[in-house]
């Protein structure tokens, strides 16, 4: 198996509020076609079709062809990098916190 780099950044993919709907719209189903992601939005078909398309080139989303129709489906494995990131601040803001009472207690 290759490990290719996605052609889009993950994080830039996931910045615009319309992407991360569509993601979690299919984090609630196996696969989704276009006809039935597009209806959850106010705009069109095209404008569904180029959000997910970024999603695509992040990695973030795959695609089969099933007839004339083609079906989108999650794919959250690119996530992790941004699970890894926010879990490093996690920690330093817990690091924080946890000496602030302590410092705040040892003020009592």
């Amino acid at each position: 198996m290759s490990h290719t780099k996605p052609a889009r950044d993950v994080y830039e993919a996931i910045a615009d509020p319309t992407r991360r709907e569509l993601l979690r719209l299919l984090a609630d189903v196996d696969e989704s076609p276009l006809h039935d992601l597009t209806v959850h939005f106010q705009m069109g078909r095209t404008a569904v079709s180029k959000h997910l398309a970024v999603l695509k080139e992040a990695g973030l989303v795959l695609d089969r062809k099933v007839g004339r129709e083609t079906r989108y489906k999650l794919n959250a494995e690119p996530l992790r990098e941004i699970q890894d990131w926010v879990a490093f601040y996690s920690k330093f803001w817990n690091c924080k916190m946890a000496r602030l009472n302590q410092l705040l207690q040892e003020e009592e």
